[in-house]
């Protein structure tokens, strides 16, 4: 109780927002030329020294109190508390997606708001290894790292990179190591059934389809995006079009490609059957079979044994609005993040996970049964991911607003510091 007592005190006693006020000026004050601005700065600067001089009077860890106060608000402290209570331990990796969760077109006109990269960079500069983990290819994640952290962080072999939801993994800095691609272990069965469909999905696509959609850059997935905003209703029109379409190439190219038993029933059993399959296994997928009007013919229990098992090996994804896309199950972020992990030489994590979406889920599950973290997500994300997030530790966070959860990770890394 003495660390709750220690908190209380600190923020009864204590102007601990005009603390962070100053903290935050100073934090976030942007490069001028102008002698006014820069006495201002300063001005600010030694008023915040004062102030955690008082602090760091006032408490036997006084540095560790004035640090918490200058970065976290009452709240965040206290469930910073209560987490390290919890568990009886700090976080030493932070695995991080991007779209959605640290950045938000809706939120943050779809760029990482400067106090998260401020707060990204402090962790860094405090040991923190980071790893990024997105849908995205590797091309479109680096640059981004590099102008959102800086080439030095990207390069500083303390942050790694899975890319394409766990296809593979980079980590600047680390010799052989640094460009994992894991799909490189997949049998040869799944890659060419990937192969096929990614010779045949824009050119084999109905003519709305290919104009209207384009591939995203995969090395492995391949995901068909909108030639619309997205998330706007056209954007949402086309990805339902396109989530019909790959499911019955896939069903096809898994029947006839994979010669299996039943290849002589013909492309509509095929496409039928991954239908049913898919539909199955994902309430969102059969929504989008019934709105359209596309729902199979026949049931799961139709699909031959031999055709499930290979099913079982790929997962089709649909996010609303932006993309429809398959994968191998075989490979995902959870596959990912072990591989990142590996690299950057940790090996008893305790992550803080942050995403929105159904991937992202998989980690966040992974880390609560291992007892390897912890996770938090926007409001705005999927259902099955805040279901998640509020069981555990309810750290769901407002649209835009992922340094709320960095600040509480913050907090409880510099209460478990004391031991």
């Amino acid at each position: 109780m003495k660390r709750y007592d220690a908190l209380y005190r600190l923020y009864d006693e204590f102007d601990a927002k005009t603390l962070r006020a100053y903290q935050d000026f100073v934090d976030l004050f942007p490069p001028v030329d102008s002698r006014v601005a820069l006495e201002h700065w300063q001005s600010a600067s030694e008023e915040l020294d004062q102030r955690k001089d008082e602090i760091r009077a006032a408490f036997d860890a006084g540095e560790t109190y004035a640090t918490i106060a200058a970065h976290a608000t009452r709240d965040q402290s206290f469930t910073a508390l209560d987490l390290y209570s919890k568990y009886g331990r700090g976080v030493n990796a932070l695995v991080l997606d991007v779209d959605e969760t640290l950045r938000s077109a809706g939120g943050t006109d779809n760029e990482i708001p400067r106090e998260t990269l401020h707060l990204l960079t402090d962790f860094h500069e405090n040991g923190m290894p980071i790893v990024v983990c997105t849908g995205q290819t590797l091309e479109n994640v680096k640059g981004f790292a590099i102008q959102g952290l800086g080439n030095e962080i990207v390069h500083s072999g303390n942050l790694s990179i899975v890319y394409e939801a766990g296809t593979g993994v980079f980590t600047p800095g680390h010799g052989a190591e640094t460009k994992r691609l894991l799909y490189e272990e997949l049998d040869d069965e799944i890659r060419t059934i990937f192969d096929t469909v990614r010779s045949q999905v824009l050119s084999a696509a109905p003519d709305e389809l290919r104009r209207c959609t384009h591939l995203q850059g995969n090395e492995f997935n391949v995901t068909m995006k909108p030639n619309f905003e997205t998330g706007s209703s056209r954007a949402v029109e086309i990805i339902d079009d396109a989530l019909v379409y790959l499911l019955d190439l896939l069903g096809r190219t898994v029947v006839e490609g994979g010669e299996k038993d039943d290849a002589k029933s013909g492309n509509r059993n095929g496409s039928d059957w991954a239908r049913a399959y898919y539909a199955d296994s994902d309430p969102e997928i059969r929504g989008v079979l019934e709105e359209q009007g596309e729902t199979p013919e026949n049931d799961i229990s139709s699909v031959p044994e031999d055709v499930q098992e290979t099913f079982d090996r790929i997962d089709v994804a649909y996010y609303e609005g932006d993309a429809a896309e398959i994968g191998s199950r075989e490979l995902n972020k959870v596959v990912g993040v072990k591989g990142a992990l590996d690299v950057l030489g940790i090996d008893d994590p305790f992550t803080l996970v942050m995403g929105d979406s159904k991937s992202d889920l998989r980690v966040m599950q992974w880390v609560d049964e291992t007892d390897s973290g912890i996770a938090a997500a926007p409001e705005h994300s999927s259902r099955d991911v805040l279901d998640h997030v509020v069981r555990t530790d309810e750290l769901v966070y407002d649209q835009g607003k992922a340094g709320d959860v960095l600040r509480t990770v913050y907090a409880m890394n510099r209460l478990a510091n004391l031991g």
